[in-house]
C-alpha cells in the first residue's frame, strides 16, 4: 500500500470514528431528554401522591436507617412522616418547613424558600417539573428491571451536592434517590407503593407543636 492510499484510508477511518462518536453523543442526549421527559410527564400529571420511603445515611461518623410515609400535594406541600423513629416529622406547609422528633426540647421552623435539606430534591416535583432545567450535567444509564438512572447536579446546590442520581422506571416513576455530598456523606432514599392523586386532608399539612414545646427559628444549612 502506498503512502497516498494509506493516508486516504486513515482519513476515512478517522472520519468514521468522529461520526460514530457524534452519533453516540446525539443518541445519549436524546435518551437523556426522553427519560427526563417521562419523569416530567408522570409528575406533572399528578396533583398529589403517597408512597412509602426508606432513608439510609452514612457520613460524619453516623450510619442510620429511617422509614415512613411520604405525602406530596401541589403546590408546595410535603410531609415526611416517620414510623422509624416514631414521632419524627419533616413538613412543608407551603410557607414554612417544620422539623421535630418526639422527645426533642423544641420544634425547629425555617422559611421554605431558605430550605436546603437533603429531602428537598423532591421539591421540584411540587410544581411544574422540568428536570432538564432543574439539574446540570444530566446523564442517563440503564438500571435494573428495565429502568434508568438519571444523574446530575441540582441547580443551586452545587456547593453541597457532588452528585444526585434518580432511579426511575420506564414510565418515569422515581423509585430511588442517591445523594453524594461534597463532605463524602451518602444518603439513599427508596420509594415504593406509590399512590397517585390520593385525597389528602388539608389538616395534614398544619403542624401543631406539642403542648409546652417552644418553636425556634432554625438557621438555614451552611
Amino acid at each position: 500500500m502506498n503512502l497516498h492510499n494509506f493516508a486516504k484510508r486513515g482519513c476515512a477511518f478517522a472520519a468514521a470514528a468522529i461520526l460514530s462518536i457524534s452519533l453516540q453523543a446525539q443518541q445519549n442526549a436524546a435518551s437523556v431528554h426522553d427519560i427526563a421527559t417521562r419523569v416530567d410527564h408522570h409528575y406533572n400529571s399528578l396533583h398529589s401522591l403517597k408512597a412509602a420511603f426508606s432513608e439510609t445515611y452514612r457520613g460524619m461518623g453516623m450510619n442510620r436507617t429511617e422509614s415512613g410515609t411520604l405525602l406530596l400535594v401541589k403546590p408546595g406541600k410535603m410531609k415526611w412522616d416517620y414510623s422509624s423513629p416514631p414521632g419524627k416529622v419533616f413538613l412543608l406547609d407551603g410557607k414554612y418547613a417544620w422539623f421535630y422528633t418526639q422527645g426533642d426540647a423544641r420544634v425547629q421552623r425555617l422559611p421554605a424558600k431558605k430550605l436546603d435539606d437533603l429531602r428537598s430534591p423532591l421539591r421540584f416535583l411540587l410544581g411544574h417539573t422540568e428536570l432538564e432545567k432543574e439539574m446540570d450535567h444530566l446523564t442517563v444509564s440503564p438500571a435494573a428491571n428495565g429502568g434508568f438512572t438519571l444523574t446530575g447536579i441540582p441547580k443551586g446546590q452545587e456547593n453541597r451536592i457532588k452528585k444526585l442520581a434518580l432511579t426511575v422506571t420506564a414510565d418515569g416513576v422515581i423509585t430511588a434517590i442517591d445523594v453524594d455530598e461534597m463532605t463524602g456523606a451518602l444518603t439513599h432514599f427508596t420509594f415504593s407503593g406509590e399512590q397517585p392523586n390520593v385525597a389528602v386532608p388539608a389538616s395534614t399539612f398544619q403542624f401543631t407543636p406539642p403542648p409546652g414545646i417552644p418553636v425556634v427559628d432554625a438557621l438555614p444549612p451552611a
